[in-house]
């Protein structure tokens, strides 16, 4: 919305002051701030209110860690609600509300965040670990998924040089090399979009464990969006141009601070859970962005962790469905290493810095073409 202030009266003549509204790196910092500051300033009379609706707050799985059902019991969920709030607060607020990129990752991240949040409360309302059919969320997924891209093929700038490059999969490692997939591209998209916000989703399990390195996740893809966006850096990277995709910086930006405010009441112990309102709305947010910035591969990287943990519960499901064995001692992974002796605050810790290094590893991959 800002932004609409620096097209239509900074200048000369106007005010120039607001020309520090064209730079996308001093909105994405505004966005931060706006974010942050709105999901702490909601927070402790949201979560007093979720917790008298809620009563008992989110289930825990009895067949789960055992101390897990008494230290986690009463913990009101939805605060994934918090996090969406912050979230359009700071993107809204400061990104360029003319470009397509925006709008693409909003419908994503509100898509998703509707059906989490209808988990969520069939959870609650019955008091079970089970809430809306897994086949039919796949499905309303993959389908908000494909609107969004449809979305972007259709409207999006095409890069001059390369104008099928928005239906097209860049590699890592790989310099200007692209496989274009034409419409195919949209079940391909949806593939990584909805595989994003079910891993992020297998992996909030912990106080705090999911949240930072979604974070992460978002900040080394703020700084790619930033990089492919702009054409000087680009064509320095030897990396393929996607005009106007800096935008969502703005966006990666209001997601590291929501974040950040979520993490004041998330932090061990927590006062709430994010719920699949926010991991489903979150992984979603940043599965679209990689496949926005045309680097879907390398969101395996980067988000390396919440593979990890996906890979771990199919793993998992299909060792004990073919031979009847378990391959982790509990599945997802993170509660496998609960089982082995690790403290809570040592595994969210320990899985942070793993998440540090993979975002390192992931952002080498745009010099190392």
């Amino acid at each position: 919305m800002f932004y609409w202030l620096w097209v239509h009266f900074a200048g000369a003549h106007y005010v120039p002051v607001l020309n520090l509204l064209k730079y996308q790196t001093f909105r994405a910092g505004l966005a931060i701030f706006t974010a942050q500051l709105v999901v702490v300033a909601m927070g402790s009379r949201f979560i007093r209110w979720m917790q008298a609706r809620q009563g008992k707050g989110q289930p825990i799985r009895k067949e789960g860690i055992e101390r897990h059902v008494i230290e986690k019991a009463g913990t009101p969920t939805m605060g994934g609600v918090m996090i969406l709030a912050g979230l359009f607060a700071g993107t809204l607020l400061w990104s360029d509300l003319a470009n397509v990129y925006v709008w693409a990752v909003l419908l994503v991240t509100a898509g998703y965040g509707v059906l989490g949040f209808l988990d969520d409360y069939a959870k609650v309302t019955k008091q079970s670990t089970e809430g809306v059919s897994g086949r039919v969320r796949l499905v309303l997924e993959a389908a908000i998924a494909m609107a969004a891209i449809a979305l972007i093929i259709l409207f999006a700038a095409k890069p001059v040089t390369e104008p099928h490059l928005l239906t097209s999969v860049t590699f890592p490692f790989i310099k200007q090399v692209s496989l274009n997939l034409g419409w195919f591209y949209l079940a391909f998209g949806a593939f990584v979009i909805v595989g994003a916000a079910n891993a992020v989703n297998f992996t909030d399990g912990l106080d705090g464990l999911a949240i930072v390195p979604v974070m992460i996740a978002a900040a080394a893809y703020g700084l790619i969006a930033y990089l492919v966006g702009n054409r000087v850096f680009a064509d320095y990277l030897q990396i393929h141009p996607v005009p106007g995709v800096g935008e969502i910086g703005i966006f990666c930006g209001a997601l590291v601070g929501a974040g950040m405010g979520f993490l004041w009441y998330n932090a061990p112990p927590a006062k709430i859970f994010m719920g699949d309102t926010g991991s489903l709305a979150l992984g979603g947010a940043v599965g679209t962005v990689a496949v926005a910035t045309r680097q879907e591969l390398v969101l395996a990287i980067i988000g390396g962790l919440f593979v990890a943990e996906l890979l771990s519960v199919v793993i998992q499901v299909a060792s004990f469905k073919l031979t009847g064995k378990r391959v982790f001692r509990m599945a997802p992974v993170h509660h496998h290493f609960e089982k082995l002796g690790w403290s809570e605050s040592t595994v969210v810790i320990r899985f942070w810095i793993v998440s540090i290094m993979l975002a390192i590893l992931g952002l080498a991959t745009l010099k190392l073409r």
